[in-house]
């Protein structure tokens, strides 16, 4: 269930949305918080996180009437399309061709050891 859990002060009320099962005390433990409501200021703030909520509710999880409002009244932002030119991708370099005037890649000499170190 997705409901409102009081944690204002006295005469201060503030409320957290958050997912919690349907038996549990109003601010008993919740499984997740997924917003805020705050009717104090003008006009009232509220913070959804659209996502989550969409995922508990297809999950099984029943809004209360009030939360069911405030989401109503609040519905996730349109998808705004990014005006920024895609840029095409860089194709793969392709390695160039050994020229002649390079040696071939071949086994490599390792230096005589020292016998004056010995």
């Amino acid at each position: 269930m997705i409901r409102l859990a009081r944690v204002g002060a006295r005469k201060q009320p503030f409320y957290r949305i958050v997912v919690i099962e349907k038996d549990r005390a109003r601010n008993g433990r919740s499984i997740e918080v997924v917003g805020a409501y705050n009717p104090r200021t003008s006009p009232a703030t509220v913070l959804l996180k659209h996502e989550r909520i969409a995922y508990w509710r297809s999950v099984g999880a029943q809004l209360t009437p009030t939360v069911e409002k405030l989401v109503a009244k609040h519905p996730a932002p349109a998808p705004t399309v990014d005006e920024t030119p895609i840029k095409p991708p860089v194709p793969a370099r392709e390695p160039a061709a050994e020229s002649a005037a390079e040696p071939a890649a071949g086994p490599v000499a390792e230096p005589a050891p020292d016998s004056a170190a010995a």
